[in-house]
């Protein structure tokens, strides 16, 4: 079963930024709901030219979900660009349904979209979550993967929750107190425990507080050195969206950091540029330099003045023309040499 809707593809009016590298605001020109087997339906979107070069986009989280301006990354003259909320997120149904959510059913979701739009062969964009997402489904299905651009490493492992959850204390002592006293614990472990005991019944206030505070800690560490703005009273959506990425957590995402690696060299062939800030305080910088250790092929740039914000200037320049350059060339051949440094070295 599926239910679609179109719409036109023209493209509206550039973004009110003159500045901005952003691409013009681009309507789809399908979206709709795939059904999946257990109940799940994942809503999709294409935009930009039909008989453009595709593109899948993979949002972060888990259970982040789409946004208009992720259709912008690409330019719509030359792109199919491809969007999905993976299962529970965003616009797909149910929305924060955590039974028959995991990696492996999120991998097959992917296949049966390409399939389903008659796709041979697409680029993968993943950012953040999105990026071990992207390595995990291109490891698997390698010959549908034409390359892949990689934003904000995240490698699922322990030590990623450990930074999380407890050692980026050390950057945010105030806001950290905070988070970890709203459910009274220190260690990593007992406080991803914690929060996801408090998420469970979603309706009850001690729900409501701990999505509110995890929030709270999310933004601060997304914002170096800017105070994070208070977070008000969160609704019932935000509650699920967190207590469905407390469950993935707890898992290590069905991967972990070995997993991860070990698909990034299954996968190093692929043309693929990895670009992460050196100010990311939510994904450590030395995800991306260990990253790019396991596919040796690939181009890094590690951006100076970005944090884990994919909309900061140097953070679009790079990924926007990393998708410029693959849409002229198919390849990274001329992108910045792996290992480079942006600033002086000292």
């Amino acid at each position: 079963r599926l239910s679609v809707s179109n719409s036109s593809a023209c493209p509206a009016p550039a973004d009110s930024s003159a500045s901005s590298p952003l691409f013009p605001e681009t309507e789809p020109y399908q979206s709709g709901w795939l059904t999946l087997h257990q109940g799940h339906e994942i809503y999709y979107e294409q935009c930009g030219n039909p008989a453009g070069l595709p593109v899948l986009f993979l949002h972060g989280g888990p259970a982040g979900g789409l946004s208009p301006r992720q259709r912008r990354f690409f330019d719509p003259a030359r792109y199919r660009i491809c969007l999905l909320d993976q299962r529970g997120c965003g616009k797909s149904r149910p929305y924060g349904e955590r039974q028959h959510n995991h990696t492996d059913a999120l991998i097959d979701d992917i296949e049966r979209l390409r399939a389903h739009l008659h796709i041979e062969r697409w680029l993968i964009f993943g950012g953040s979550w999105g990026s071990a997402l992207a390595l995990a489904y291109a490891s698997r299905h390698r010959q549908a993967c034409l390359g892949l651009i990689l934003r904000g490493i995240f490698l699922t492992g322990q030590a990623d929750m450990d930074w999380f959850f407890e050692h980026a204390r050390q950057l945010l002592p105030d806001a950290w107190a905070r988070f970890s006293a709203q459910v009274g614990q220190t260690e990593s472990r007992a406080i991803l425990n914690a929060y996801t005991e408090a998420l469970e019944n979603i309706e009850t206030p001690a729900a409501q507080a701990a999505a509110q505070a995890w929030q709270f800690w999310e933004t601060a560490l997304s914002s170096p050195g800017r105070t994070p703005p208070a977070v008000n009273r969160v609704d019932l959506e935000t509650v699920r969206k967190y207590r469905l990425q407390a469950s993935y957590l707890n898992r290590l995402c069905d991967l972990g950091e070995s997993a991860v690696l070990h698909a990034a060299g299954q996968a190093a062939s692929l043309p693929t540029v990895i670009v992460h800030g050196r100010l990311d305080w939510v994904c450590r910088p030395e995800n991306a330099w260990r990253l790019s250790r396991h596919m040796p092929g690939s181009r890094l740039r590690l951006l100076a003045g970005a944090a884990h914000d994919p909309y900061s200037a140097p953070m679009l320049e790079a990924l926007i023309s990393a998708t410029n350059l693959f849409a002229r060339d198919g390849h990274f051949e001329q992108w910045t040499a792996d290992g480079k440094f942006d600033e002086p070295q000292i």
